[in-house]
Order: C-alpha cells, then sequence, then structure tokens
C-alpha cells in the first residue's frame, strides 16, 4: 500500500455551512493549527500529486476544502486554527465555520486532529480534543513532522499523548507520521477503511 495511489478529485470549497457538498459518503476532516501540514498529509495519503493547495503561509486555508477519493470516503480540509495572518474578524469567521462543520455535518465519521510532534500539544489543540470529546466525535491524533526528530522522541511524543487521552471514549488512535516519508501512511489509510465500513454497516 505504500506506493500505491489513490485518486481523488476535489469537489469545492466552502466559506460556509450553506455550501457543504450534498454528499452520501461518510467523511473525515483534517483539522490542526495553521501550518501543521493538513495539505501535506492529505496529498501524502493519496499519492496522487498535489491534490490539496500547499502553502508556508499559516492561514492560507480559508474555507473547508472537500476532496472524494477512491477510499469511499470525503476528505475534509479544515481552515487552521489559531494563529492565522488574517484579521481578528476572519479568524472568528474561521472558528464559526470549523464549529458548524464539525457539530452539523451527518457525514463526519473520524476527525483527524494534527499536532507538530516538535511541540507539546498547544491549548488550542487540547481545547479541540477536548470539544470532539464532548460532542462524541471520533477522532485520531496525528503527529506531524515526525521525520525531524529521533525515533525515542517520536516514541515519547507518542506515550505523551496516549496518557493525556487515556480516559478518554472516542480517540480511535494516536498515529505518528511523516508527509515527506510517507510514515503513519498505512495506519491512516487503515482508519478510514475502518470508518468506512463502519458506516456502511450502520446504514444497512
Amino acid at each position: 500500500m505504500a506506493f500505491v495511489t489513490l485518486s481523488a478529485e476535489f469537489l469545492l470549497g466552502a466559506a460556509q455551512p450553506a455550501q457543504f457538498p450534498p454528499t452520501d459518503a461518510p467523511e473525515v476532516a483534517m483539522v490542526g493549527r495553521s501550518n501543521v501540514g493538513k495539505s501535506s498529509l492529505i496529498n501524502a495519503i493519496l499519492r496522487t500529486g498535489k491534490v490539496a493547495r500547499v502553502s508556508q503561509t499559516p492561514g492560507k486555508t480559508q474555507e473547508i476544502n472537500f476532496f472524494r477519493t477512491e477510499l469511499g470516503v470525503v476528505l475534509a480540509d479544515l481552515p487552521g486554527y489559531g494563529y492565522a495572518a488574517v484579521s481578528k474578524v476572519r479568524r472568528t469567521e474561521f472558528a464559526s465555520l470549523i464549529d458548524a462543520y464539525l457539530n452539523q455535518r451527518e457525514q463526519l465519521q473520524c476527525v483527524f486532529v494534527l499536532v507538530d510532534a516538535r511541540h507539546d500539544p498547544m491549548p488550542h489543540d487540547m481545547a479541540m480534543l477536548e470539544r470532539l470529546e464532548f460532542m462524541g466525535r471520533r477522532y485520531a491524533v496525528v503527529l506531524t513532522k515526525c521525520d525531524k526528530l529521533k525515533p525515542a522522541d517520536v516514541e515519547a511524543r507518542v506515550e505523551q499523548l496516549r496518557g493525556l487521552l487515556a480516559f478518554c471514549h472516542h480517540v480511535v488512535d494516536v498515529v505518528p507520521t511523516s508527509a515527506t516519508a510517507g510514515d503513519g501512511r498505512n495506519a491512516l489509510i487503515g482508519i478510514i477503511k475502518r470508518v468506512t465500513q463502519s458506516s456502511q454497516e450502520t446504514q444497512s
């Protein structure tokens, strides 16, 4: 699976809930702080080139981008939270859009919460995890940029997050990844496939 490409198509970018696509496929969302690597992770999972636009400028993604994939799920790339090179008003709008999606989207089956492995989880990260736990949304913590750390440091970060989430009920897994090296890709695809199967069994 590591070198198999997965076809995908960009559906649309939604700047408000009324623009969310009326699909019936289960969805997996990517959420995290600005510049944590959401678009890079989508491209690493698909291995079909630059399907998701990657920017070096924090806050560049200013809408929710939806991608239909051959895995039978739609991937949703959410705006980054925390720092963004935009006005306070726009940051508030981003937060409202994310909240509306997480609260209202019936197709949403799992949320990948991206956390930079090089740093301790920040308050925004912990707040997102607490919010998803309170909502009863299934989520996985995806540690990004693990190629920039020694293996022992990656293992320590994984154990740190698992310890923080030890008493949570809706966490699926903590997965170390590297968009550059492709590490963690199979584990994430496995989660996506389980989400698809679970959704289909629920609907049948």
